[in-house]
């Protein structure tokens, strides 16, 4: 179904139990590459049927949902999200399951509106800090003028398969069309202490991939913070392993549904 929330649609698919009242998680993809599709064929379907209910959305951008020309601040999408949530009705906190990028809104909407979120699943995710910005921003401008190259799509092709080159060419084209590579170093962050987030935290990573500096960063930072690092593993967690992420997952939101029914 789509959902008007400010000036867009938002393509959704909700999941729902038979049960009145359920834990309500909300599964955010990443940025690029990915659209709610991820989801729908990993976790989503598995959680509906353990009892949750389940919301998957396409990011502005990506998928079905409206494609503005600009309007790809972090903070345009944590709007969005929060807009999605009111369409929707949804006035109790929520778990957050973000991919990626979508940890990174995920992170964001705790640190902004921390009565509305239960708790964050961050899946190869950065918080959205200053660093976290400029990394980013550096990735998708080079990115930009190299992925509309017909070399970076044969060679993609050739690594991973007529898929990935498709999904690649995908995001050359969303580079090229709006401002979502200009955007991301306009984004407003937040403290790098991460005081701010006050929620459980529950952060999954792969020992093989670039982003295990933040395992250290997330201990030292959010008191609590349950860290898994999954071994001989990448970036491509949900993907290759969806069955442990699942397992975890589900068993994280159902600590933390007793946690406040207590």
């Amino acid at each position: 179904m789509k959902v008007r929330v400010g000036e867009i649609d938002l393509h959704v698919q909700r999941l729902s139990p038979d049960a009145e009242r359920a834990p309500v998680v909300v599964l955010v993809h990443g940025m690029l590459y990915d659209s709610l599709a991820s989801y729908y064929f990993t976790l989503g379907p598995a959680f509906a049927a353990a009892g949750l209910d389940v919301i998957m959305y396409d990011l502005r951008g990506h998928g079905r949902s409206s494609r503005p020309t600009t309007g790809y601040r972090l903070e345009e999408h944590i709007d969005d999200l929060v807009g999605l949530l009111d369409a929707l009705e949804i006035d109790e906190p929520v778990h957050l399951v973000g991919n990626s990028y979508g940890g990174s809104i995920a992170f964001g909407l705790a640190a902004a509106q921390p009565e509305r979120v239960a708790s964050v699943v961050a899946i190869e995710a950065e918080p959205p800090v200053e660093a976290w910005s400029q990394r980013l921003g550096d990735g998708l401008a080079r990115a930009k003028p190299w992925l509309i190259t017909d070399e970076a799509i044969d060679l993609i092709k050739q690594a991973k398969g007529d898929h990935e080159a498709r999904l690649s060419r995908g995001a050359g084209k969303l580079l090229q069309t709006t401002t979502i590579a200009e955007d991301v170093l306009l984004s407003r962050t937040i403290d790098p202490g991460l005081a701010d987030i006050r929620c459980p935290v529950l952060a999954l990573y792969g020992d093989e991939s670039v982003l295990m500096e933040q395992v250290d960063y997330l201990k030292a930072n959010l008191i609590g913070c349950r860290v898994v690092v999954l071994p001989e593993q990448g970036h491509s967690v949900l993907i290759e392993r969806t069955a442990e992420t699942s397992s975890l997952v589900l068993d994280w939101v159902r600590e933390q549904s007793l946690v406040e029914a207590e």
